[in-house]
């Protein structure tokens, strides 16, 4: 690829992706691509591959079959530190933390790795401001906190020195609507610093309110792309659909 084909390349491109858990297949030649600057979020019911596929994309699963390219440059099979090297981050599902360091030793061991030992207080300040519950608690055992704080703790890590791409991964799941507000809060803030995004959800509403652009998963392939404002409609023929598979096989 010419060095004029990676200027105009977008940010993220996914192409013919398949994967598998040892005989399990969950991924069947998805596709999908986020321009720089933009958000896309990526829709499907529990089980559709959605952060199968998250994975893939960072470098925490190889794919059995298809190319991943991160600004024109392949990076198929590249482990994840390599990959976010490129400045690529991912936020996954669950928590994602160091459970027996305090807040505080969480956030500044990755600072230290992002941004260095001189830059660890601004970036400890700014996340701080961001979710002001974590300076009240920066003392306290990370495995100790609540959930949702946990995950704001995941979220935290990213805002020293903000990502040229953030893959984050039901960021929402079990979390009261306040809390969800907070994180979803916090990730235009990142958007509107540059940094382009993939949102992985389940449940739609805030992630269509952020994005440009929606990808539906189902059964581990694409149903539905396009527009943020058509991707309602297209989940719930999704969700009605699996019900009738549902009713027709019993």
């Amino acid at each position: 690829m010419s060095s004029n084909d990676l200027a105009g390349a977008p940010l993220l491109a996914a192409e013919d992706i398949s994967a598998s858990y040892s005989s399990y297949r969950a991924l069947f030649g998805v596709s999908l691509e986020v321009p720089e600057g933009s958000a896309l979020a990526l829709l499907g019911s529990n089980g559709a591959g959605k952060s199968t596929l998250a994975r893939v994309l960072t470098g925490l699963l190889a794919p059995t079959a298809g190319t991943v390219r991160i600004a024109g440059t392949d990076v198929t099979g590249w482990p994840a530190w390599r990959i976010s090297r490129l400045g690529v981050a991912h936020v996954p599902e669950g928590r994602g933390i160091f459970a027996s360091l305090s807040v505080e030793e969480n956030l500044a061991l990755s600072f230290r790795r992002r941004v260095g030992a001189r830059s660890v207080a601004a970036a400890l300040d700014r996340a701080y401001d961001a979710f002001p519950v974590l300076a009240e608690r920066r003392r306290q055992q990370a495995g100790t906190l609540s959930g949702g704080q946990q995950r704001m703790l995941s979220l935290g890590k990213v805002l020293a020195a903000p990502p040229r791409l953030l893959v984050a991964d039901e960021l929402s799941l079990g979390l009261a609507p306040v809390v969800v507000d907070s994180v979803y809060d916090s990730l235009a803030s990142i958007r509107a610093a540059g940094t382009s995004l993939l949102v992985v959800e389940q449940h739609m509403d805030r992630a269509l309110a952020l994005a440009d652009r929606a990808v539906v998963l189902a059964k581990g392939a694409v149903v539905w792309e396009g527009e943020s404002a058509g991707a309602s409609e297209a989940m719930r023929r999704v969700i009605a659909s699996a019900g009738t598979n549902e009713r027709s096989e019993r």
